[in-house]
């Protein structure tokens, strides 16, 4: 029986080494981090945070992982956002993620960081979206900016991956596929791990 149990646990401790990043159960819950924000001249909205589900409320993990403190993880399909802290832990936030068709996974850095950032459609959006035209030249900041309250840009080794992480006011889109590549997260949400991440900082990207 001793050896039985030997083996067992051996098995289990090598199902946990091949799993990589591991996720337990939440430490700490923000829900009541969703309240009207004045920043930078602008008031963000509160979010009906009850409408989302809680699962995609930042909160505090338990992650196994051996990437370094800082790192960002994006689970595309578990539609959650990991930021690495120390001690086994993660900030974990719900996010949304590219559609059918807007898919993408890999590694990159964050090379930029901006507040209130402009947003201007790629020409391949336009094509698609002619009506955006009109922003040819860059949507000034603000309340309805598709970038919402921060954006963090992300670069790998051929240059702007042209994906962002980045606020939407669009808070029901969190949890689901509807993106055009880029990350969405909540504005209040996008703030917090804004002033969590440092430049140069890696991001890896998974389906």
């Amino acid at each position: 029986m001793k050896f039985r149990s030997f083996v067992i646990a051996a098995a289990l401790g090598l199902a946990t080494a091949l799993a990589g990043c591991t996720a337990g159960g939440p430490l700490k819950v923000f829900t009541s981090d969703y309240g009207t924000v004045r920043d930078a001249g602008y008031q963000l909205p509160r979010i009906p945070i009850n409408q989302v589900p809680r699962q995609y409320h930042r909160q505090i993990v338990t992650y196994d992982t051996k990437e370094k403190p800082g790192t960002i993880i994006v689970d595309t399909g578990a539609k959650f956002l990991y930021f690495v802290m120390e001690g086994g832990k993660a900030m974990r936030y719900g996010i949304g993620v590219g559609r059918e068709g807007f898919e993408w996974a890999g590694t990159a850095r964050v090379a930029m960081k901006r507040e209130w950032p402009t947003w201007t459609p790629p020409a391949a959006m336009i094509g698609r979206q002619p009506e955006l035209a009109k922003w040819r030249g860059g949507m000034p900041p603000g309340l309805k900016n598709p970038l919402g309250a921060r954006a963090l840009y992300l670069f790998n080794k051929g240059g702007d991956t042209g994906y962002r992480l980045h606020g939407t006011p669009e808070w029901a889109s969190i949890g689901k596929a509807m993106s055009s590549g880029c990350i969405r997260m909540m504005n209040q949400d996008v703030i917090d791990l804004y002033n969590r991440t440092e430049i140069g900082a890696k991001v890896i990207v998974k389906r």
